[in-house]
C-alpha cells in the first residue's frame, strides 16, 4: 500500500467500525507478559565508524591529491586539488546526514 490509498481506506474502515472488540482483558495481559525491548548496542557504530576512518585514511595518506589539496587550501588558494578535497568532504558528510535522516525515520 501507498500514502496516496491509505487515507480512503482509513475513513472506510472506521465508518464501518463500531469500536473496540471486548476481550476481556486479554489485550492488556498479553501487552503485560511481553518480554521488554533488548537496549541498543552502541559499541558495534563507534567500531564501524572509526575502521572507516582509518581505512579511508590509510588509502589517502600517500595520495598526493590529498597532501596537495590540503596544503593549497590552508593556503587560501583554490586548486582543483583543493576544490576536489572539500567536494568529497562535502559529499561524504551530506551522504552521513542522509543516512541518519532515513534511519531516524524508521523509529
Amino acid at each position: 500500500m501507498n500514502t496516496q490509498h491509505d487515507d480512503p481506506i482509513e475513513a472506510l474502515l472506521r465508518k464501518g467500525f463500531d469500536g473496540p472488540v471486548p476481550d476481556d482483558g486479554f489485550s492488556a495481559r498479553v501487552m503485560a507478559r511481553l518480554p521488554p525491548r533488548p537496549r541498543r548496542i552502541g559499541w558495534p557504530l563507534w567500531l564501524g565508524i572509526a575502521a572507516g576512518a582509518l581505512a579511508c585514511w590509510s588509502s589517502l595518506v600517500s595520495s598526493p591529491v590529498l597532501s596537495t589539496g590540503w596544503r593549497a587550501w590552508i593556503a587560501g588558494q583554490l586548486t582543483s586539488s583543493a576544490i576536489i578535497m572539500l567536494l568529497a568532504m562535502v559529499s561524504m558528510s551530506l551522504l552521513a546526514l542522509c543516512w541518519s535522516l532515513a534511519e531516524a525515520e524508521d523509529r
